[in-house]
């Protein structure tokens, strides 16, 4: 018996056991991950989220009929301001000089970019330019 697991024992020994290291590879391309992988992550990430966000601007689920609706306000506004335009400064358009219409003062100026407007809100104290390029 002792000479069986003697020979059991040698036999066990003789043979050279195989084995690897184990090494991680992140899929992650922020924790060294391959750079490729990111897009993947990310649209599944989206296709994740159920969560909505509150500020999103773009109205996905916008009827028609309000779409309608904000073409015609556009539309409105756009007419309102050409006959503002119309009836400050005449058929010939926009002229140079300083303009005062309630809070707010326009001053009309050309430069090298062209016609530049300056517009300073005297009721919070912004001013924005707008500069129209000459053809």
């Amino acid at each position: 018996m002792k000479k069986i697991l003697l020979l059991i024992s040698i036999a066990f020994c003789a043979c050279s056991l195989y084995g690897q290291d184990l090494v991680y590879r992140p899929v992650n391309p922020a924790f060294g991950g391959e750079t490729f992988n990111y897009n993947w992550l990310f649209s599944s990430a989206q296709a994740q989220d159920l969560i909505e966000d509150p500020d999103n601007i773009f109205d996905t689920d916008a009827s028609t009929l309000d779409d309608f609706a904000e073409s015609l306000n556009r539309q409105l506004l756009n007419q309102l301001s050409r006959d503002l335009i119309t009836s400050q400064f005449g058929e010939d358009g926009i002229q140079e000089g300083n303009f005062v219409f309630g809070d707010f003062q326009v001053d009309i100026s050309t430069g090298l970019d062209g016609l530049i407007v300056n517009i300073f809100d005297a009721s919070i104290g912004e001013q924005t330019q707008v500069i129209i390029p000459f053809f």
